[in-house]
């Protein structure tokens, strides 16, 4: 079901998806960690990868793709990814179970929502 707008929010890092008076939003994070591209989820379930250190991820543009979907560019520089109407309703119609899967996902490869933050190169004993 193609909706009758699309309206991102900045600050919220939020997509804002309006069918008709009923309106889903879906953030950037979980649009990104359930990204339709082969990047994220490879060619068959076993090939899935879990997507680590989104939490702050935003969408830097919106790009329609025919009449099928739109692509959404990522500011962590991911672009490969075509949500297809379907696609996008589901993931607004089921929002709750896919985030909590994705949580448990996290849980279970002791891993964060945080990104990582480079230190740089450390010596010993150095100051």
């Amino acid at each position: 079901m193609r909706p009758s707008n699309i309206t991102y929010r900045k600050r919220s890092k939020t997509l804002v998806l309006e069918y008709g008076p009923a309106h889903s939003e879906l953030s950037a994070e979980l649009l990104r960690v359930y990204s339709p591209s082969a990047e994220v989820r490879g060619h068959s379930p076993e090939q899935k990868r879990l997507q680590t250190g989104k939490k702050q991820v935003a969408i830097t543009a919106i790009e329609p793709v025919g009449n099928y979907g739109v692509r959404l560019t990522f500011d962590d520089g991911h672009d490969t990814g075509i949500y297809a109407w379907d696609y996008l309703k589901d993931l607004a119609d089921h929002r709750d179970r896919y985030w909590q899967e994705y949580l448990a996902d996290l849980k279970a490869a002791n891993a964060s929502r945080l990104p990582a933050i480079p230190v740089g190169h450390f010596t010993p004993g150095k100051s």
